[in-house]
């Protein structure tokens, strides 16, 4: 049916190839390109046997002269971008130049400021309204599937939807003292950065970690989660009808909480660059670098991940509320396609949104948030593809 080009060759881009060798009717031929050529290499290596015919390229995402002479060497229908956030709009540009459709699984932020926000994407509406492209935002699980269920819930639940409380679990263990389970740069970013939550038009700002819960999960007991900022909440307040009030919540154990507390008051998370032996270095990018690579937890990660979305709102003038989440094994996963469920959970959602687009089913020109689109056949596919989903009508509440 089609080519992706695939562009990031981490953890959630092993998984993306992996799962798009899965589904070569779909996936007819993917080029896996990266900076380091040969981690493509070597995952080419581990899928070549099957169906999907897999090439490989060297390629710098931040030089979109680059990226658009690979575009216009491989010839793809989709760009699916599993890099790093910083390089999206180099990425979109390259489609723009090209007109090929593009998706990505994070929000762009700026390389200088701890930025999650949708607007420089945004932007980008017209551009690819004009030139007849699609683009699909935020397709991994949260900011993802979060949406889809979001979508979901609307369409077959609600009449309104008042309140959404998104929640994040793991309950993995990796065995390590302090590690974190996907780009350290991106994931301590997130969590040292002021939390937020949208309520009656605004979004009102919280301290780092300051607002924390006890909740019971299903499969998994009682965690810790505190409240965050995160990217899907800035969307979902614009798309989903009647909204009053959007929570993120997210667990982390005391021990994480401790270390990275003890990493943030030595100055070892900032994103300032400090004179070091006569060159300049970034704090969090060398503590990025001593850090465990989260591509190597894989093998020794075990437990489960849950992540779901409570909702709130109205159905025939009555109140309801309605929980869907999925639970994922690190150890299945593991088993599966080499990687923890971090990446997989992230993996997957980007294949599905892909195949999404290339069946015509997410099919339209101009930038796009994925509750925007029919929830339905997605929906289908995660059951499919390995991410089923469970769903509750009575469930907890968070307080």
């Amino acid at each position: 049916m089609g080519k992706a080009l695939i562009i990031g060759a981490g953890g959630v881009a092993s998984v993306v190839v992996h799962k798009c060798c899965q589904n070569p009717e779909v996936f007819e031929e993917i080029c896996i390109a990266s900076r380091t050529v040969s981690k493509c290499d070597a995952l080419k290596e581990k899928l070549k046997e099957g169906k999907t015919k897999i090439s490989t390229a060297s390629l710098d995402a931040d030089n979109t002269e680059e990226v658009i002479a690979l575009i216009n060497q491989f010839k793809p229908d989709i760009v699916i971008n599993v890099a790093l956030p910083y390089q999206d709009l180099t990425i979109m540009d390259a489609c723009l130049a090209t007109k090929v459709d593009y998706l990505d699984t994070a929000n762009y932020e700026p390389l200088d400021t701890a930025k999650f926000e949708y607007k420089w994407q945004w932007a980008y509406k017209e551009k690819f309204e004009k030139a007849g492209i699609t683009a699909v935002l935020g397709c991994g699980f949260d900011p993802g599937v979060t949406g889809v269920f979001s979508a979901f819930a609307m369409k077959h639940y609600f009449d309104e939807i008042k309140q959404i409380d998104i929640l994040d679990a793991n309950a993995g263990d990796h065995g390590y003292p302090f590690a974190t389970n996907f780009n350290p740069e991106i994931n301590i970013r997130e969590i040292t950065a002021n939390g937020s939550y949208f309520e009656k038009g605004q979004f009102i700002e919280t301290e780092p970690l300051e607002i924390k819960r006890v909740y019971n999960f299903p499969e998994i007991g009682n965690k810790d989660i505190y409240l965050l900022h995160h990217e899907e909440m800035e969307s979902l307040a614009l798309n989903i009808k009647g909204i009053e009030k959007i929570r993120f919540w997210m667990t982390f154990s005391e021990k994480y909480i401790t270390h990275l507390r003890v990493l943030e008051n030595v100055g070892m998370t900032s994103i300032e660059p400090i004179d070091f032996e006569g060159q300049k270095i970034v704090p969090l990018q060398f503590l990025k670098a001593v850090l465990p690579d989260p591509a190597s937890l894989g093998p020794r990660t075990k437990g489960k991940t849950n992540i779901g979305c409570i909702y709130q709102g109205t159905k025939n003038g009555e109140d309801k509320t309605y929980y869907v989440y999925n639970v994922c094994d690190h150890e299945e996963c593991y088993k599966e396609v080499g990687s923890q469920a971090i990446s997989y959970t992230t993996g997957v959602p980007a294949m599905i949104g892909a195949m999404m687009v290339l069946q015509k089913k997410w099919k339209k020109p101009g930038v796009f948030n994925v509750e925007e689109f029919d929830p339905d056949p997605f929906m289908e596919a995660l059951n499919k593809w390995g991410l089923p989903w469970k769903e509750e009508f009575a469930p907890t509440l968070v307080d």
